[in-house]
């Protein structure tokens, strides 16, 4: 891919975040079995916690690149799972987008003065951690040098785009949370299984890459 066909997707993908967006039509694709109602929306007298997090895309020989993190094991709802670069939001930061900067600078290194911010896509509820996520769509214009950070980032996952967008790489395993049972669809990135909000984030994400049809498809 060259430049002008990166800058070309780039303003194909910003029109269209700036129309409706697939929300939950694009999430539920990805979203655990069954169906549980309560996993779209918050409890009222529980209010959740606002988060931001990045898509963030970048062009590196022909391809274009969405870089995911697989946090360490520790004693908490999303141990040793893969998400996209983020967190909550912390009394400095001025809005939701500013969060998903600082955080993605936290996390691998990439300076949030370099990223261009294109759009954000649906908000999503986390009902295990009680969050309510904003994802936010940031560009680079070439391959940043990534360094995790070690307390946070066990490693960077760097799948393509086109990756995301083969079904071929994409599954349904079962998972047990007792007393409960439930089968949900996953990408395989890596060797990685990546479910729950992070692969319904990403649904939504390459839903509107198929709207837009872009070059490299």
């Amino acid at each position: 891919m060259t430049i002008d066909a990166f800058q070309l997707f780039i303003d194909q993908l910003s029109n269209r975040l700036e129309q409706p967006l697939p929300g939950r039509l694009a999430h539920e694709l990805m979203a655990p079995r069954p169906i549980d109602e309560r996993r779209f929306s918050e409890n009222p007298e529980k209010p959740a916690r606002p988060g931001g997090v990045m898509v963030l895309l970048y062009p590196h020989d022909g391809e274009i690149y969405v870089p995911l993190t697989k946090r360490p094991v520790y004693n908490g709802a999303h141990s040793g799972q893969v998400s996209l670069p983020g967190g909550k939001v912390e009394s400095s930061d001025r809005n939701l987008i500013e969060t998903a900067l600082r955080e993605t600078q936290e996390e691998i290194g990439v300076n949030s003065n370099e990223i261009k911010v294109i759009g954000e896509l649906s908000e999503l509820f986390i009902i295990v951690s009680n969050f309510k996520v904003y994802p936010t769509v940031g560009v680079l214009n070439q391959k940043p040098i990534m360094i995790p950070e070690e307390k946070e980032v066990v490693k960077v996952l760097t799948p393509t785009l086109n990756e995301l967008l083969d079904k071929e790489r994409r599954g349904i395993k079962t998972m047990h949370f007792p007393p409960y049972k439930i089968d949900s669809p996953y990408f395989d990135v890596e060797g990685e299984v990546v479910w729950g909000a992070t692969a319904m984030i990403l649904s939504e994400l390459v839903h509107m890459v198929e709207e837009i049809s872009p070059p490299f498809v």
